[in-house]
């Protein structure tokens, strides 16, 4: 009896990772989104925030009417300046990639934390849609009161700061190595004289 259970238990086991095998080789779209966000500080003293959205189909399939949906972008601290947030494709084939970008421009100060965008698609073997989740984006800081980052005005301030403080250090070090070495014309009448 025991070596009976233990026989339909084994081909049980069986059964369930051919089964198992089988669903792991079929044919099915599989989604990696990216979203990515940065902003852009205008000489008005506006910030916009450029958002890109980048599909790859890794999957074995294609997969059809694909629709990309961000509502993580509040109406009440973004406005749309181009763009859409919301974007259809027809299909995207198996290593396709789809791009997709939208530019906001912000109207509240603070910090922002963003969801991940939607996507849904379709795929012929399965009457559901299927949806997939773009990764998030890291906090912005909209509208922050930010020191200066080009290189010009680092260097600036810097020079402004330490400048003083450089120069002087370097006149020292110049006086110590001029006094420190022997001058060329007194090593050669020393040497001139060795030979004598």
């Amino acid at each position: 009896m025991a070596l009976h259970l233990a026989k339909l238990l084994i081909s049980a086991m069986a059964v369930f990772m051919l089964v198992s095998a089988s669903f792991a080789t079929s044919e099915v779209p599989f989604m990696v989104v990216h979203k990515k966000a940065t902003l852009n500080r205008l000489k008005s003293g506006a910030e916009r925030v450029l958002v890109s959205y980048d599909i790859y189909n890794q999957g074995t399939s294609t997969a059809y009417d694909v629709t990309l949906t961000d509502n993580s972008w509040d109406k009440a601290t973004f406005e749309v300046v181009n763009g859409n947030t919301s974007k259809s494709w027809e299909r995207l084939d198996a290593g396709g990639i789809l791009s997709h970008s939208i530019e906001l421009e912000a109207k509240v100060k603070g910090v922002y934390y963003g969801a991940p965008a939607v996507i849904t698609f379709r795929i012929p073997t399965k009457p559901a849609l299927q949806e997939a989740y773009s990764t998030s984006i890291l906090p912005l800081d909209i509208l922050a009161d930010k020191p200066p980052t080009n290189f010009l005005d680092v260097g600036k301030r810097l020079l402004a700061k330490y400048g003083s403080l450089v120069s002087v250090i370097s006149m020292v070090v110049l006086f110590i190595y001029l006094v420190a070495t022997p001058s060329k014309s007194n090593a050669a009448k020393a040497s001139s004289k060795k030979k004598r």
